[in-house]
């Protein structure tokens, strides 16, 4: 059943992906109805009586499911059909990766309720860095663009979604908007993941991949932020920050799971 509902959610994110963009009020209502869906798939998947689902297919599954929910509010101030193209199909991929790949039951007897509050805080941070990571996309092609263009050749549908986007100077501030609420968040995950590491995972605080990989991209994006204020740097330096630091937060937490569950077959907490 729940398998069922996964595809279902993905077939809406998937539709609205394609719908015209002058259906605007069609496709909010739908993107709504089909983040509602989501969530409560998910949430019936993943929390059980005394015990979590974990893995990097869940993980994926609820970071897409809050940057839809983003894509979705800044929408409504913004036209950013752009972001929809993008967001929507990737969105509907992580739907249903927990029916394929369904992770392993964690016990929360005994857990620190500081456990949940990590979760819920890392997600958010994970969330938002990857909305951030979409509109750096959507910005290297937007300026592409504006620059390469030739006069009088007919715009695609993908190619008339950039030209809907706002000027570059929003998006721009719109990012970094974006990158500070990320890394204000990813700093309180690093924060409790040390602090409080005895009590989250039942063992002392080491210096492992994951570790390595998370502090790597929180140093990424402070620096980003500290050129910013500082330095003003924006432009292709702001975004080349952005997408090498999302991608090592990818690997630090995603990609890692991805290897140790799926390829090497070991049972993660």
């Amino acid at each position: 059943m729940q398998t069922s509902l996964f595809i279902l959610v993905a077939l809406f994110y998937i539709g609205c992906t394609f719908l015209p963009s002058s259906r605007r009020q069609t496709i909010s209502i739908v993107v709504a109805a089909a983040w509602l869906l989501h969530g409560g798939v998910l949430w019936a998947d993943v929390v059980g009586p005394e015990e979590l689902r974990v893995g990097f297919s869940m993980m994926l599954s609820a970071t897409l499911w809050v940057s839809v929910a983003a894509y979705w509010l800044e929408n409504r101030n913004y036209t950013l059909d752009g972001l929809r193209v993008l967001v929507l199909p990737m969105a509907a991929l992580a739907a249903v990766l927990p029916a394929i790949f369904p992770g392993n039951m964690v016990p929360l007897n005994g857990k620190s309720p500081v456990f949940l509050w990590h979760i819920v805080i890392s997600i958010l941070a994970y969330s938002t860095l990857t909305i951030a990571a979409f509109h750096a996309v959507l910005m290297v092609l937007q300026e592409s663009r504006l620059h390469t263009r030739p006069g009088g050749v007919k715009a695609g549908w993908f190619g008339l979604a950039l030209d809907r986007l706002p000027a570059l100077l929003t998006m721009e501030k719109l990012l970094f908007r974006l990158i500070a609420f990320g890394f204000f968040l990813l700093t309180l995950t690093v924060l409790s993941g040390v602090v409080f590491s005895e009590e989250l995972f039942n063992k002392a605080f080491k210096w492992d991949h994951k570790t390595i990989f998370t502090m790597l991209s929180w140093a990424l994006f402070g620096l980003l932020l500290a050129g910013r204020r500082w330095q003003g740097w924006r432009g292709r330096t702001a975004l080349s920050f952005t997408l090498t630091g999302f991608a090592i937060l990818l690997l630090a937490y995603v990609g890692s799971r991805f290897v140790l569950e799926v390829v090497l077959h070991r049972v993660l907490v």
